[in-house]
């Protein structure tokens, strides 16, 4: 089935990923490239619109990033948003100045006319219906390019938006992608279903059937090797794999002692037994706790881990015969934030993104069929694969694993304490119904001991923590209003069931100043 498909052209916006986040949600599939990507790609991709991103740069400096001309010699709509309206004016032969003042946050757009915003409305004064936008920006169009109109407006922005209808080009100065834009949505909608005339297509279902299918003619008949983690993206890939070319895929699982009570277990369970999974285990707890005994610096744990994990996957993948691939589990952020401009180096975060840090020196072809997904279409996919959701949606856990809940020298027997004080309180959120109402829960192993009382007899043992957060992006957080009586029944239960602690607290810390983690 040919997909209709939208381009967005990065210019260097922070919020460029809620573009197609917004778009994919539209069930219309759209893909994120540099500004300065090659003329060619744009047109083999053959997009039924392009969508310029906001970025840092002014229109006027030295050598400012500029949107291809093919881009408007296409024949096919464009929108602008933010940086991308400047350099439409720029490039299109209107004005861009400095206006003195920089306009950052909420904003009243009047004098509505076009169709991206049909029926949109927010309110009405004096002007008529309004919309509540977000602003950000310290330039603004002075002069339109010729054939262009004004669409919308604000009190101190005359041309806060501006159309050329014969042409199909938009462009405006706010950002409809982020939510204070509270029609924002509406906003891209009209442009991708209404101007671009995009059918609604990309869907999960549809998108299982095109994945394995190009995943057979991809592999063929050779083999492929894949790290599984227990996590959703190596699930949802192992599964995803395994649906296309059967026993032809097998999974790696190193047991690093580190996971969470029973996951070995789990995992050969889930994985191999219910799932059908082709899957090797193996059982290196012993060479991870000697790697890291006397080791306490939080980020040589973490090197000391993946280095180990990638000695001994590479060690088990080098004795299977007739592997060609290497699966990962990378998905479209990872992508993303790999790409980078060619003129804009700081744009390009990761040199190279390599999920689990799996290594190169195995000289296999790479296999990832998840590279086009965000997280929660990966979620989405495992969903319509007929994935337990209790795999699905499972909070997310450090590649490190308990090395990084655990604060200071790892030991096995504070792993063990850690793994049955930490069961005890993921079994009570799922018991009590929070477990999904939280984005992240866990329990923190300090390796001190305070002074209790149990029965007659004096305690010496050890505290552990209880942390849950509420975010939407991970990048900030705030503390689990958890109810009172329920975070005393877990600390009740850990107290009376796990020998060797005797305090449990409970971390009201947000993000920032803390981390979500404590290591």
């Amino acid at each position: 089935m040919q997909l209709d498909k939208i381009l967005i052209l990065d210019f260097g916006s922070q919020v460029t990923q809620l573009i197609a986040r917004r778009i994919r949600e539209l069930n219309v599939y759209c893909e994120i490239h540099p500004y300065d990507v090659d003329e060619k790609l744009i047109c083999e991709f053959a997009p039924k619109g392009i969508i310029l991103s906001g970025g840092p740069n002014s229109v006027y400096e030295t050598d400012t990033p500029s949107a291809p001309d093919v881009v408007f010699n296409l024949g096919i709509p464009v929108f602008g948003i933010c940086y991308g309206m400047q350099t439409i004016a720029k490039q299109l032969g209107g004005e861009v100045v400095n206006s003195g003042k920089r306009e950052f946050g909420y904003a009243e757009i009047n004098k509505l006319k076009s169709t991206l915003f049909d029926n949109l409305s927010d309110g009405a004064n004096e002007e008529g219906n309004y919309l509540q936008v977000w602003m950000s920006h310290g330039d603004k169009v002075t002069r339109l390019p010729e054939g262009f109109e004004v669409i919308a407006e604000t009190d101190s922005c005359p041309i806060a938006a501006m159309a050329d209808t014969k042409r199909q080009i938009y462009a405006v100065q706010f950002h409809p992608e982020v939510t204070h834009t509270k029609q924002g949505d509406k906003m891209l909608g009209h442009f991708v279903l209404d101007i671009c005339k995009c059918a609604p297509s990309w869907t999960m279902p549809n998108y299982v059937d095109e994945a394995i299918a190009k995943i057979r003619q991809q592999v063929g008949g050779d083999k492929v090797v894949l790290g599984l983690s227990g996590g959703v993206d190596s699930t949802v890939a192992g599964v995803l794999i395994h649906k296309a070319i059967g026993e032809q895929l097998i999974c790696i699982f190193v047991d690093t002692g580190l996971l969470r009570h029973n996951e070995g277990d789990q995992v050969m369970q889930n994985y191999h037994d219910n799932l059908g999974l082709n899957i090797i285990r193996i059982n290196a707890q012993e060479q991870f706790y000697t790697a890291l005994a006397g080791v306490t610096d939080p980020e040589q744990k973490r090197k000391i881990i993946g280095k180990l994990f990638v000695d001994i996957f590479q060690h088990e993948a080098t004795k299977l015969d007739g592997v060609k691939w290497l699966a990962q589990g990378t998905i479209y952020p990872d992508v993303i934030e790999s790409a980078g401009s060619k003129n804009n180096k700081a744009h390009n975060i990761k040199s190279h993104h390599n999920v689990g840090g799996l290594p190169e020196t195995l000289n296999l072809k790479l296999l990832e069929p998840l590279r086009e997904l965000f997280k929660d279409e990966v979620r989405s996919l495992g969903v319509a694969m007929g994935i337990a959701p209790k795999l699905i949606y499972r909070h997310p856990f450090p590649g490190p694993g308990l090395g990084v809940r655990i604060l200071g020298e790892v030991k096995p027997e504070y792993v063990q304490l850690l793994q049955l004080a930490d069961n005890i309180f993921i079994e009570e959120l799922y018991k009590s119904e929070l477990y999904q109402k939280v984005a992240q829960a866990f329990v923190v192993f300090m390796p001190v001991r305070s002074v209790g009382v149990m029965g007659d007899g004096r305690t010496y043992d050890y505290v552990v923590s209880l942390r849950a957060v509420e975010t939407t992006d991970f990048m900030t957080a705030n503390v689990a209003n958890l109810p009172f009586e329920f975070i005393t029944r877990v600390a009740n239960r850990i107290i009376n069931e796990v020998k060797g602690i005797n305090r449990v607290v409970y971390d009201i810390s947000g993000k920032p100043p803390a981390t979500i983690e404590w290591e």
